[in-house]
């Protein structure tokens, strides 16, 4: 039998592009294609040499409602955009999750794998599951769903766009709470990225419990090579090369 214009026995479907509106294009293909609901993964703080990493998946209804149609790559939107949007998308989505792995777990993985295993845990929890996921950038394996890694794909899909402000609008919360707890380093404002002014508070201050031993300025800073991380309940684990996260 035939469905949405497929033979029957075909699958994956052939998934048809047509034009949506804003960032719908792509999850609008996906279900009418029978693979919906569709959810987005991004994450905030990366690149940074302090603080967490921030994971969020976001499940979108298909619905594309006004409130939202200011959706867009975080790094695009102002801060008061972001924060904005960041109750409209709480509230309009189907479901969604926010993963938080601190410094010290990033130190014992790899910035890399804490990447994919954020995307897994994220993906995990959403209290719906997904018929599709969109990851941006690279393929995650080990999601229990379909998935396809997409290129920009927070500027480039809703889904994607919509989890990276929630990621980005948590971890930028959580950087101001630590600028109160450790004064003196600026995370309010750099939210630990390698800003001269972060820098520069590091040569001055050494690096602090949140800061990521696994980096090389940090662990210049630090004194030399960089000792195991020995997390509660494990035994000690060798801490990132900086080819690890180079990206």
């Amino acid at each position: 039998m035939a469905r949405n214009g497929q033979r029957a026995g075909d699958w994956p479907p052939r998934v048809v592009m047509r034009k949506a509106g804003g960032l719908r294009t792509l999850e609008a293909a996906l279900i009418r294609s029978g693979l919906g609901p569709v959810a987005g993964v991004d994450e905030a703080g990366r690149g940074c040499c302090a603080g967490p990493l921030v994971v969020a998946a976001c499940l979108l209804a298909p619905k594309a409602y006004d409130s939202l149609a200011g959706l867009d790559d975080s790094k695009k939107l102002t801060e008061a955009a972001r924060e904005e949007l960041f109750p409209i998308i709480e509230r309009r989505a189907l479901a969604w999750q926010v993963v938080v792995i601190p410094a010290w777990e990033i130190d014992a993985i790899g910035i890399h794998v804490a990447n994919i295993e954020g995307m897994r845990r994220a993906v995990a929890g959403l209290d719906q599951r997904p018929g599709y996921v969109l990851t941006d950038g690279f393929k995650v394996p080990g999601i229990a769903a379909p998935s396809l890694p997409v290129i920009g794909g927070d500027a480039t899909a809703a889904c994607i766009a919509a989890a990276s402000i929630l990621a980005k609008v948590t971890r930028d919360r959580m950087m101001v709470a630590l600028d109160g707890r450790l004064p003196g380093y600026g995370f309010a404002a750099h939210k630990g990225y390698n800003t001269p002014e972060h820098i520069a508070a590091l040569d001055r201050l050494g690096p602090s419990s949140e800061h990521r031993r696994s980096w090389r300025n940090v662990r210049m800073i630090g004194g030399g090579e960089a000792e195991p991380v020995r997390r509660p309940g494990a035994g000690a684990r060798r801490l990132a090369t900086d080819a690890a996260h180079a990206r």
